[in-house]
Formats: C-alpha cells, structure tokens, sequence
C-alpha cells in the first residue's frame, strides 16, 4: 500500500481511459455527503448512467438500512445498503449478510455507557437492532444526533432489555470520541472491535464486522475483483473496504490513516469528490453544478 497517495489530480496510476469498474462502493458522512449533510444534486443522474452501464453503486455507512433506503428511496431497487458499518447488508428487501452481536455483549457497553455519563461525560448510547435502534436519553440534543442516523429509533426505559437481534452498539460523545469514550471501552477491545466512525462516534461491533468484510463478501456473490471495484471513505471505520479495493480513494480532508491507507486522493466532500473522481475513472459526463 503506498505511503502517499496518487493525487486526483496527477494523471499517474489514473487510466487514459475509462476503467473497467462494475462495483462503486462509497461512505456517506465527510465522503459523499457534504459537511451540511446534503447529496450532492449530480449523483442522480449519474446513478442512472451508472445503472444502465451495469455499474453497481453502494453506499456503507454506520446509519442504519432504515435510513439509507430513505435516502435513496427513488432509485433503491437492485442497490446494495452496506449498513451499520458492515453488520447489516441488505438488497430489495432481503438481507444479504448480517453479523448479530451478543446481546450480553450490547448489554455490557450500554452499562459502560451509563457509566461514563455517571462520571461527568455526555455521552448517550444507541443499540442498534435489525428492527430499530434504541436509546435511553430523552433530550433533544442528543435525539437530534440520533435522528440523523436512526430514523427508525425508539425511546425505551431499558436499552438491556429491549426484544431484538442486536448487531451494533453506537455511543455518541459530545465531547471527543477517540480521546474519552473510546479509551473507556478498552475492556470490549480484546474480544469485540471498538471503531471511532466520527468525531463524536464509536461503535462497538462483533471482530468479523466491517465495512470490508461486507464488501468482500458482497464481491465474492457478484463475480467482482478488487481491481473492479473503486471505494470511497474518510474515516477510520472506512479502512477495511478501502483494503478490499484496487480503486480506493481518501477523501481530501481525511483522517491521516484512511489518506496513508488510500492509494489515490479524492477532492474533498465539499467540492462533489465522489462523482468528480467517478466521472474521470469512468469518463462520465459531469459538470459539477450544485443547487
């Protein structure tokens, strides 16, 4: 893996012309999305050039599927949802693969949680179940976080006793998430994976769950190489898909990690790198007009 990547905008490792991509693969927060959270207005018709070039396009996210088929309800059909970061992958309707978490396991980082809330932190947890997620804390600050995620989320007086297949625990700090909730997990880290997603997001996942071993199982049922497949990430939870491709892209703007890991450099969410750097590796038309 280079230690620097192939900047976008040097033509070197890039193809004269359009490469033989058959699976496109992006996350969606500080990668597709905008810092403002908005899809940018040209991957609508891209999409659909995409489709009829038989060119599949997934998002992976840490959002539940419930809130990436909303997203992308007008055009979901045949779409691939690599949800809450790997651990749940459905098309149609139909789950693909899912990686089910202990619920003793949920139980136990729920109580951390409260824990560190108990020690003065602001910090709320999210268990995240195939069904809905679901949260203790009532105030509207953290159910604004909430909602962004986890359009199906219930509030519940005991997220322990909750009746669901569990596959992911999410915790939300207000403060930082690499520097305070993630260091107050470390008990889970020997056995379970302990993933900052986000400034202000860890999640807490069976080991056998990412983001890239979703991929490579979904590459594996389609026929599809590395070599063609292109993903997209920014953050520490995008590092294993980024591995999983011949094509992978840091966004500009990225964790120094997931650039270091990258082979080649995206230009930032703000400025549509995604269908930027799609529309060179494929020659797509595209003229970059946001509304």
């Amino acid at each position: 893996m280079p230690a620097t990547p192939t900047p976008l905008l040097d033509s070197s490792g890039l193809p004269a012309g359009p490469a033989d991509i058959r699976l496109i693969v992006t996350d969606m927060d500080g990668t597709l999305l905008d810092d403002a959270k908005r899809i940018p207005d040209g991957l609508w018709p891209m999409l659909a050039e995409l489709r009829r070039r038989g060119v599949l396009f997934s998002p992976a996210s840490g959002r539940q599927y419930a809130t990436l088929f909303r997203q992308f309800e007008e055009v979901a059909e045949g779409m691939v949802f690599i949800a809450e970061n790997g651990t749940y992958v459905v098309r149609d309707g139909v789950e693909l693969s899912s990686d089910p978490l202990d619920r003793s396991v949920a139980a136990g980082v729920a109580r951390a949680a409260r824990r560190l809330v108990a020690d003065g932190a602001d910090v709320g947890a999210v268990v995240c179940g195939k069904r809905a997620a679901y949260v203790e804390r009532t105030d509207e600050a953290f159910l604004a976080e909430v909602r962004k995620y986890y359009v199906e989320h219930r509030i519940v007086e005991d997220v322990t006793a909750v009746d669901d297949e569990m596959i992911k625990v999410a915790l939300f700090d207000f403060g930082s998430a690499e520097h305070t909730t993630a260091p107050a997990l470390a008990e889970f880290a020997a056995t379970h994976q302990v993933v900052v997603s986000g400034e202000h997001w860890v999640d807490v996942m069976n080991r056998t769950a990412d983001k890239g071993t979703a991929l490579r199982g979904l590459q594996r049922a389609l026929g599809i190489t590395p070599a063609q497949t292109m993903v997209f990430g920014d953050y520490l939870n995008d590092l294993e898909m980024l591995d999983a491709a011949e094509w992978s892209f840091a966004m500009t703007g990225a964790h120094p990690e997931v650039i270091r890991r990258a082979r080649h450099l995206a230009p930032s969410n703000n400025d549509d790198g995604v269908l930027r750097t799609i529309a060179r590796v494929l020659d797509l038309p595209y003229d970059g007009v946001r509304a």
